[in-house]
């Protein structure tokens, strides 16, 4: 049912008969990569909250819990679904940024000449920071602005996706030129981009 329909949000628990939450969320995300997904489980334990983030859910929840913080989160995650939706009805040429090459119409990136395979939401953070170039933006504003919600506890998982997409179009990760740290605060696009024909 979870992967049989465009759903507004899918409400999964990690405990369930034959395949477990965790399974399904990577099903969901293999056919619907931007289907809504918040995980509401018992376990509380923080690498328990990592893994069903890094999983691909939006937003983790855990038993027992108030009504009013269970429609704060939906409320937090439609709005990152309104975000995706505005991202998708910016302008549509393709940025480039020094080797770096965006195409936001096919949701694809390549460096010189090699793709790089983005996962969704490396895409979505990549498109973020070339479409606000130079600003500054705190791990929470990430949070609230890609993945649609600010929650204090989730800023690590900005962390490491910021060092895969290091990994994926940096030339040393190590030492980064285009999203770069800015101590105390947060991440920037370095280098100003450039939009219109990447031939």
């Amino acid at each position: 049912m979870a992967t049989s329909d465009n759903w507004s949000l899918v409400v999964l628990d990690l405990r369930l008969p034959g395949p477990d939450g965790l399974e399904i969320c990577r099903a969901i995300r293999k056919s619907r990569p931007y289907q809504p997904i918040l995980m509401l489980t018992s376990r509380s334990a923080e690498l328990d909250r990592v893994l069903g983030l890094e999983t691909g859910a939006d937003d983790y929840l855990t038993k027992p819990f108030s009504v009013l913080e269970l429609v704060a989160r939906v409320r937090a995650i439609f709005r990152r679904v309104e975000n995706v939706q505005a991202l998708s009805e910016a302008p549509s040429d393709p940025i480039r940024v020094g080797r770096l090459a965006i195409d936001p119409t096919r949701r694809e990136v390549h460096l010189g000449d090699r793709a790089v395979d983005l996962t969704a939401r490396e895409f979505d953070l990549q498109q973020h920071f070339a479409l606000n170039p130079g600003r500054v933006f705190s791990r929470a504003e990430l949070l609230d602005k890609v993945w649609g919600y600010g929650h204090e506890g989730y800023e690590h998982t900005v962390n490491s996706h910021i060092n895969r997409l290091r990994a994926k179009i940096e030339q040393d990760p190590s030492k980064p030129e285009l999203i770069v740290t800015v101590w105390g605060v947060g991440y920037k696009l370095a280098q100003a981009p450039t939009i219109g024909d990447l031939s």
